[in-house]
């Protein structure tokens, strides 16, 4: 920004007015008067009026205040240098919620003050710039980002009065967004803590002109994986690797006015994936026209997925909150489940506590034609609630552990009904050690309730097991091993060791069985073992231990044990 500034200036007088700094840096006039009174300007007075004149000096103070229009990179820096201001006062598990919070904050007090400046240029009308209309979020004059600034006792509980008004002048807009944060302990949030985050985030304008929604939604995109790395296996919960949901999206292909749903949305990946994928397929006015739908039983996560949405100027995006197997918010007119295009989902593995008797009362139709999942694992609840949230020719992508394809009892019952009524189109082994905290293989279920005729009674098997960058603690996805299994998915066709196309007749001969490996040699060479010599060398081994133990026994007769 140094650059742009100081070639902006070129041919501009030396002595600059305040409404022409105003609009070079593009910011508020009262925010440059506020720096003055902090003493961090002091601009010449000139004329009668005592008229404002910024210096060269003055414009070099201005953008070291400002900083630059961030990269990417220095953002994220930036960004999660405010967790370490919280860092070792509260659970690493817990912060994030609360520089998410302030940094959504931050971002619609500045736009207001934007948006305010833009109508004051053209119209020179305060009523006219304060009104609602003019705003995406309304900021009343005692909830500006200023005022708490110039907070100096009690600012926790300031923060929360401020968050509580926007609540009010934003519903429902903003509803439970601020819910589950609270300064005011002073355990947690001493003041001169609280203060150093404030001031901390006040070195930076959060505002359009400087932080477009693409560059400040990656950014919280990148702390979001940060916080998650940071809480272990807690991550989890919460966020989805990115590559993932790529693999998923990039098969299923979002297309204009889908209705796409994610029944444990987390912190709203998925959806947000869906909307970059048909944002780079087409133009941003396609990508705008899908309806973007998420349910989430964590409240914390729930502000993180709407904070998610809006910073990435989704504002439309349906994101509820509520136990989606016990009460799920998305219902047509007569009450039953809605019904969506393309259901995405990555739901907790495998929990035992689940609200298995109200599943079992079927109040929404999810088990007409399947039995009931088994009281201490939900894998399938959300499985056959997935199924039926999908419209008649809707289609799903699900990650899941790899017990779902295997085990018996009530879900290798459930697994032969869904398997007869040929709802599964691939099954995709995926690597280990994808997911924060969580070491076990997964894999992605991908389902269509109308294959095509060429898929129809069959399944496409891909083995991706061992595609994927090693890490330290986590494993990742590369670009190509993303577009390897994606490839695979859309040629339809047998690869060596790698996808193979199976008959529904060859699986029922496997008793319903949809482990990958009875599909596809993994490729590596199987040991030979020559049992009859195995058997005499347990046979030595085993004399030999009775012989030790004779030895032993007789020692500690000596020792007169």
């Amino acid at each position: 920004m140094k650059k742009e500034i100081r070639k902006q200036l070129k041919d501009m007088p030396d002595l600059l007015s305040i409404g022409q700094v105003s609009d070079i840096f593009g910011i508020h006039q009262d925010t440059l008067r506020n720096w003055e009174k902090k003493g961090l300007l002091v601009p010449l007075r000139v004329g009668n009026r005592q008229d404002r004149r910024y210096r060269p000096a003055d414009i070099e103070t201005i953008i070291d205040k400002m900083g630059s229009r961030l990269t990417l990179q220095q953002l994220e820096q930036f960004l999660w240098k405010s967790a370490d201001i919280l860092r070792g006062k509260i659970d690493s598990s817990d912060y994030k919620k609360y520089i998410f919070g302030l940094l959504f904050y931050k971002r619609i007090s500045d736009v207001w003050d934007e948006e305010y400046q833009k109508v004051m240029d053209e119209f020179n009308d305060k009523n006219l710039a304060k009104a609602d209309y003019n705003h995406r979020f309304q900021v009343p004059g005692d909830c500006k980002w200023t005022v708490i600034e110039q907070q100096a006792d009690n600012i926790g509980q300031k923060l929360n009065e401020i968050f509580a008004k926007l609540t009010n002048a934003n519903s429902p807009k903003l509803d439970r967004i601020f819910d589950d944060l609270d300064f005011a302990n002073k355990h947690k949030f001493p003041n001169d803590t609280l203060q150093r985050l404030i001031n901390h985030f006040s070195q930076y304008n959060f505002g359009s002109n400087y932080i477009n929604s693409d560059l400040l939604g990656d950014a919280y995109e990148y702390l979001i994986k940060q916080f998650a790395a940071d809480a272990g296996k807690k991550g989890g919960e919460f966020y989805t690797p990115r590559e993932i949901e790529r693999v998923i999206i990039n098969i299923l292909k979002p297309r204009e006015k889908d209705h796409i749903y994610d029944p444990t949305v987390g912190s709203g990946g998925f959806l947000l994936e869906s909307y970059l994928h048909l944002r780079e397929k087409t133009d941003e006015k396609i990508a705008n026209t899908l309806y973007l739908y998420g349910q989430e039983i964590n409240l914390g996560t729930f502000a993180i997925a709407k904070i998610n949405m809006f910073l990435h100027g989704l504002d439309a995006a349906d994101i509820r909150r509520g136990d989606t197997l016990q009460d799920p918010q998305f219902l047509d007119d007569f009450g039953a489940l809605k019904q969506f295009d393309i259901v995405v989902a990555n739901p907790p593995y495998s929990i035992k506590d689940w609200p298995d008797e109200f599943f079992k009362a079927n109040r929404y139709g999810r088990l007409e034609g399947y039995d009931m999942p088994p009281k201490k694992n939900a894998d399938y609840a959300f499985i056959l609630h997935i199924i039926k949230s999908m419209k008649e020719d809707g289609r799903a992508g699900v990650v899941l552990p790899h017990g779902v394809l295997f085990r018996g009892g009530s879900e290798g019952r459930i697994r032969e009904q869904i398997l007869k009524n040929d709802l599964i189109e691939a099954v995709i082994a995926m690597p280990s050690k994808l997911f924060y905290g969580v070491g076990i293989p997964v894999c992605v279920l991908i389902f269509n309730k109308n294959k095509p005729e060429n898929k129809k009674g069959k399944i496409l098997f891909i083995d991706a097991e061992k595609d994927y960058a090693e890490g330290k603690n986590q494993n990742s996805l590369r670009k190509k091993d993303i577009d390897k299994i994606v490839n695979a998915y859309d040629d339809y066709k047998d690869i060596e060791k790698f996808a193979h196309i199976v008959d529904l007749k060859e699986i029922k001969e496997n008793e319903f069985n949809l482990n990958v490996r009875r599909y596809i040699e993994n490729g590596e060479e199987e040991e030979k073992i020559n049992v009859s010599e195995v058997w005499r060398n347990l046979k030595e081994l085993e004399r030999e231990r009775t012989q030790i133990d004779k030895e032993v026994e007789g020692y500690l007769q000596e020792l007169k044990y």
